[in-house]
């Protein structure tokens, strides 16, 4: 008897195996057909409930697909019983960075007072709302900014980011551009990180500018955020470490 059941149990972890295999190889297929070229999914999840697997792309996106491949829904999955916008929270925990681990020497460093809180930003020296943050920061108090710079709006982007990383002060030419206009002028080369920041931006899904983040690693709103919500955020994670 004993011997039955355990095979009964092990033709039913090979069943259930090859079902989600089968699942799984029918959702990759649907969604290949659907963005008409294959391998644009980056991670594969059965979800807990329903007969959807969650499906993230290579470009960040997350799309939900049923087990059959053939349906599929772009938006977000809201858990109903726990009032929980589950593709949210996905995107939040995805989107966490550890500020200890980025390379900060890539970064245009400025300090504020005493500078004990920390803000983290990705930005474009084209990009109309990082000018409208550089100058709300002008006010900003006892704060470091860390400030990589990448290069997506503009066909000139990357080159007024190597001037302005190869100027003599790069907070200065960075400030002088993005708040009082002042376009950085052609410096000498040198080794830039802009090809590094854009991989760095990668591979957090920073797809917009500005992005900031906050010391516990989390991403302060969508984008531009006025100094009063910045400030709120910060005493929040000032608070959290108390």
């Amino acid at each position: 008897m004993n011997r039955l059941i355990t095979a009964g149990l092990a033709l039913c972890l090979s069943l259930c195996a090859l079902t989600a295999q089968a699942g799984e190889a029918e959702v990759r297929k649907g969604v290949d057909s659907i963005m008409s070229m294959p391998g644009a999914i980056q991670e594969l999840n059965k979800l807990p409930y329903g007969n959807f697997y969650e499906v993230l792309l290579k470009n960040g996106q997350i799309l939900y697909v049923d087990a059959s491949g053939k349906f599929f829904f772009s938006g977000n999955l809201i858990d109903i019983a726990k009032k929980e916008d589950v593709t949210a929270r996905r995107e939040n925990d995805r989107s966490k960075i550890n500020i200890s681990e980025l390379p900060l020497n890539q970064a245009i460093k400025q300090v504020r007072g005493n500078g004990k809180r920390t803000l983290v930003t990705f930005e474009d020296a084209n990009c109309g709302y990082c000018k409208k943050l550089a100058k709300d920061m002008k006010d900003l108090k006892d704060a470091t900014i860390y400030t990589f710079m990448i290069a997506i709006l503009a066909p000139d982007s990357e080159t007024k980011a190597r001037n302005i990383w190869c100027s003599a002060d790069k907070a200065k030419a960075w400030n002088d551009w993005m708040v009082d206009g002042k376009e950085p002028p052609a410096s000498a080369k040198c080794e830039d990180p802009i090809a590094k920041n854009m991989d760095l931006a990668s591979r957090y899904n920073i797809h917009g500018t500005p992005t900031i983040y906050l010391a516990d690693g989390n991403r302060a709103g969508g984008g531009y955020l006025p100094l009063a919500k910045l400030e709120e955020a910060l005493a929040r994670v000032e608070k959290a470490k108390k």
